[in-house]
């Protein structure tokens, strides 16, 4: 028998459950049996033994592999004088490397500072210098880009500097070394794009981390109960997840791998996103959950080869990062009837998940991205802050053990975007009676392509450099597959062509954010008159809507 979801939610947690709450001094609801920190988690995921942890192509790595390697790295770590509140920078693919040296940097109170994979070297420089990193550990592809640190390389291809990873973890250890820790010290550093075009550091706490894969537990605990079924039966059952996002994203790394660390189920890599090859994955290493962004989950059923496939152990698709058009929900309704679709919200601000659609509420409200988890609090807030009606369009804003300290070494941004505890999303929404929340639209000028965050005005500055541009524009292009595309509005002072333009722009941008498409105007841009470029006005010239 189906329940509603205040009955569940009321259930869950319950005095003695695993979702109890309790309160912290500000007022704060937090997760009471949650991992006080990282390393509490860690420490944890020995007791997994010979259970299979990662598998990446051929290679198959066992939480107690995993354990000593991270043991063994964060031995190494504090030997080579990296100490407690240091950062160390982590760029490379989305290898099992990546995950042990995550947590090793962790384990010993450092703060691990994961790069954008598809970064230039001189964005790679950037978030370098701004973390104030001490060493970075990097595969040969990277390595390539990285100047001005010690590094340690895996992988390394024809790259020949830097410590080798293997050599690294000769001296294979058992334990952690001796490290205190509270719930409140820094742990990480993932930098998301800012609109004044330079990227900020969100600084994650222990806390954060300890909350969030006990955030996203209750997020499918609540969909299991709403069903009728026995959350304890359906804990039972060993999910093994394709990831199909870089682990140096929100979703990757706090929704993906965090859970799957939290509850000792497995975890399948790939290389790169192939919608091909993820139907070879779920096949053979019988993956029951895929998770990734809607453009993931898009591709895979719009593959031609999919009848091709047993993929019958997949029971859920995940998606979050980018809207999901209800369209998405269709299709995977249509084409896997048996499986449960889920859609949620989240930022890197709120380490990943913090609002949550699936079962029946999402066949219900497929434009809707949810409702808060147990742990959240939400509000749609006017330009002033003022708390606003259910109905009205305003700020989203919300609260919960999920959201970040703040900005690295940005205390105006900080101040701008959490006030009293409140994250101010930039996300412009609505919550209906039922606390069903809906974005209206993104405040913040951003594409957003395929999850990855675009942000126009970074793009913009790039063309501006370019002696022919007088004036620039950039804009979302709708995208089934990817969700948006980018595109540019140009105004010019001399001939140049769309090639030259994207020639320029790879010398400065990665190639996600170089516009596939651009106009070329020979009128002045619409400008409010305040200056600034009026994209509605502008999009309706170009694409029509």
């Amino acid at each position: 028998m189906t329940i509603s979801h205040d009955q569940a939610q009321a259930a869950l947690t319950a005095p003695g459950q695993l979702f109890e709450m309790t309160r912290t001094p500000d007022g704060v609801r937090v997760w009471k049996h949650a991992p006080a920190t990282f390393r509490a988690m860690l420490e944890t995921t020995a007791f997994h033994g010979d259970k299979t942890f990662v598998v990446y192509e051929d290679e198959r790595l066992t939480y107690a592999e995993f354990f000593r390697a991270a043991a063994t790295l964060a031995h190494e770590l504090r030997d080579s004088g990296i100490a407690k509140g240091d950062r160390v920078a982590i760029a490379m693919r989305n290898y099992p490397e990546w995950i042990v040296a995550f947590a090793a940097t962790l384990a010993i109170g450092a703060i691990a500072v994961p790069l954008n994979a598809w970064w230039t070297a001189a964005e790679l420089e950037f978030a370098l210098g701004d973390s104030g990193a001490r060493l970075a550990i990097t595969d040969g592809e990277r390595a390539e880009r990285l100047a001005g640190v010690p590094l340690i390389v895996t992988r390394r291809g024809s790259f020949e500097g830097g410590r080798d990873w293997a050599d690294v973890l000769a001296d294979e250890k058992t334990t952690l070394p001796p490290v205190e820790l509270s719930p409140d010290d820094p742990a990480t550093i993932f930098y998301t794009s800012g609109t004044t075009g330079r990227p900020k550091g969100a600084l994650g706490s222990h806390r954060n981390l300890g909350q969030a894969p006990m955030t996203v537990a209750y997020a499918m605990m609540r969909g299991v109960a709403m069903a009728g079924k026995d959350p304890a039966e359906s804990a039972g059952q060993r999910r093994n997840t394709l990831l199909t996002v870089p682990l140096f994203h929100a979703t990757g790394c706090f929704a993906v791998l965090m859970t799957t660390m939290f509850t000792g189920a497995g975890l399948v890599l790939m290389y790169k996103w192939d919608p091909g090859r993820a139907l070879e994955l779920i096949e053979r290493e019988r993956a029951t959950v895929l998770s990734g962004v809607p453009t993931n989950a898009w591709q895979l059923l719009s593959h031609p080869a999919l009848d091709k496939h047993d993929i019958s152990s997949l029971t859920a698709i995940s998606y979050g990062g980018a809207p999901a058009p209800p369209k998405l929900l269709e299709r995977v309704t249509a084409l896997l009837p048996d499986r449960t679709p889920s859609n949620g919200y989240g930022m890197t601000e709120t380490t990943a998940l913090a609002i949550y659609n699936s079962g029946r509420e999402y066949a219900a409200h497929p434009d809707s991205i949810g409702r808060p988890l147990a742990v959240m609090d939400v509000k749609i807030c006017d330009p002033s802050g003022r708390e606003l009606p259910r109905g009205e369009v305003g700020e989203l804003c919300m609260r919960g053990p999920v959201v970040i300290m703040g900005y690295w070494n940005r205390p105006d941004a900080t101040a701008e975007a959490i006030v009293d505890g409140w994250l101010h999303t930039g996300d412009l929404a609505r919550i209906d009676e039922e606390g069903f929340v809906y974005i209206v639209d993104r405040a913040k000028d951003m594409v957003i392509r395929g999850g990855e965050n675009v942000y126009c005005a970074e793009v913009e500055a790039a063309l501006f450099e370019h002696p022919a541009i007088d004036d620039a524009a950039v804009i979302g292009i709708p995208d089934d597959e990817l969700g948006e595309q980018v595109g540019a509005v140009v105004r010019i002072t001399s001939p140049v062509t769309a090639g030259d333009l994207r020639a320029f722009l790879r010398t400065r941008l990665a190639e996600f954010k170089i516009p596939v498409r651009f106009w070329f105007h020979e009128e002045e841009l619409p400008r409010n008159p305040g200056g600034k470029i009026l994209k509605t006005v502008l999009r309706r010239q170009v694409l029509g809507d």
